[in-house]
């Protein structure tokens, strides 16, 4: 069974005393908001269609598969850029797929997460995409939150729920209504007291083969008939042997928080808040717990090249307080992994490998390239600045990158690499 996540239980309350009157001590005014709901059924089905294409809103990953290169719009969909020219990319289309933020693709067969389903579109004519199924709750269920992504959340004292089935109803909108109350009866309605606020705070990667590739932030990653899709605390396993008839395969539980995914061979690398999880999939629907390398609480992706693992941590208010920087870690013993070198970095998100250089996007301080030749002295061979960076895909002929809504390709050169295009998706 599907775990539940309580991904808006910090937005329950948003501070509970205002227009306190003179003349009634006793009752105080609140800003009640209440849903306003329409059929589940038919809000998901409503949530998918192909569209000419749109401004993006907030660029996240990014996925290439044969001549095309898919940017995930946050919470909206997907931005389609047909690729065949790298110098001159266009795009094409717009898959509007609510809930969306990861995809993965194998033999014309799109798979992505929505609202926590799995949706599968028929992309063999990229001019005619189609629908092929949709099945309910296969990543995770989403508990009471099932917002449109235009939904504006309203200026509220209290978001009442009490009459919302998230079973059957998504949220469309919200009725904002000020309602006079004592103090007893705002408990007794809502249950407020200081110990729920907490509490309620507190849960607050070849583009031309048959399988397409994603960065190192990916969540979603295909190794032969299986999909694995890490998330909360969980990899999920789902066996596409059948491209259009996937079958939910019991998850596997995380030693904790996990956020990306990658593999070399039969070895599953898992980033996490708190540490690398190794697990071995030579049963490819049971992963088997190997080993992991712990560090401090940190976002954490993760890429993999022969004997040594490859991880950036950043730290913020939401990822932890580890020095951000780059872990370089000695995996030749794959029960035993041992760090081997620390290098600061700035802000440092997705990362890549190809022969002999290593991409980092380190934020605002750019796109890094090193010469990894020799891992405990890495050398800085390139430093493009003035971009601010999120996640690179190293291709057989060329680099992408995705920055603040704007696509980068570069070309290798024998010691470096150099711009190719780039596409402003605005």
């Amino acid at each position: 069974m599907k775990k539940i996540i309580l991904i808006c239980s910090i937005i329950l309350t948003v501070g509970l005393f205002s227009c306190k009157e003179n003349d009634d001590a006793d009752l105080e005014t609140y800003l009640i908001a209440t849903p306003i709901k329409a059929d589940l059924f038919q809000f998901k089905e409503e949530a998918i269609a192909i569209t000419d294409p749109t401004p993006i809103y907030e660029s996240g990953k990014i996925y290439a598969y044969k001549n095309y290169i898919f940017v995930n719009d946050i919470n909206r969909g997907l931005h389609v850029v047909d690729n065949a020219d790298p110098t001159n990319p266009k795009t094409i289309s717009f898959i509007k797929l609510e809930g969306n933020y990861d995809i993965s693709i194998k033999d014309d067969r799109l798979y992505a997460d929505s609202y926590g389903d799995l949706v599968i579109l028929d992309i063999s004519d990229i001019t005619n995409i189609k629908k092929a199924k949709r099945i309910e709750n296969a990543i995770y269920q989403e508990f009471w939150c099932t917002v449109g992504f235009d939904v504006e959340w309203p200026q509220a004292d209290y978001f009442d729920y009490s009459n919302f089935d998230s079973n059957t109803e998504a949220i469309v909108g919200w009725e904002v209504n000020n309602e006079r109350l004592s103090t007893a009866e705002f408990e007794e309605r809502f249950g407020y007291n200081e110990l729920a606020l907490e509490n309620a705070a507190e849960t607050s990667n070849d583009s031309f083969s048959n399988t397409g590739q994603g960065g190192s932030l990916a969540r979603f990653k295909i190794v032969g008939d299986f999909l694995y899709a890490v998330e909360w605390s969980s990899i999920s396993v789902i066996d596409i042997s059948n491209l259009d008839a996937p079958k939910i395969l019991e998850d596997v539980y995380t030693n904790g928080v996990v956020e990306t995914i990658f593999n070399q061979g039969n070895m599953l690398f898992v980033g996490g808040t708190q540490g690398m999880y190794i697990y071995d999939i030579t049963a490819p629907d049971k992963p088997n717990f190997v080993s992991e390398f712990v560090h401090g609480r940190a976002c954490d992706p993760v890429v993999v090249d022969g004997t040594n693992a490859f991880i950036t941590l950043r730290s913020s208010n939401t990822c932890g307080e580890t020095e951000s920087g780059l872990y370089v870690v000695d995996v030749a013993d794959i029960s035993t992994p041992v760090l081997t070198k620390f290098y600061p970095l700035n802000e440092p998100y997705g990362l890549g490998i190809k022969d002999e250089n290593l991409f980092i996007c380190d934020g605002a301080a750019g796109l890094k390239v090193y010469d990894k030749t020799n891992v405990e002295d890495l050398q800085l061979v390139n430093n493009f600045e003035n971009i601010v960076t999120f996640d690179v895909i190293p291709l057989t002929n060329s680099l992408l990158m995705i920055g603040d809504k704007t696509l980068y390709q570069y070309e290798y050169l024998e010691n470096d690499i150099s711009l190719l295009s780039t596409l402003n998706l605005n």
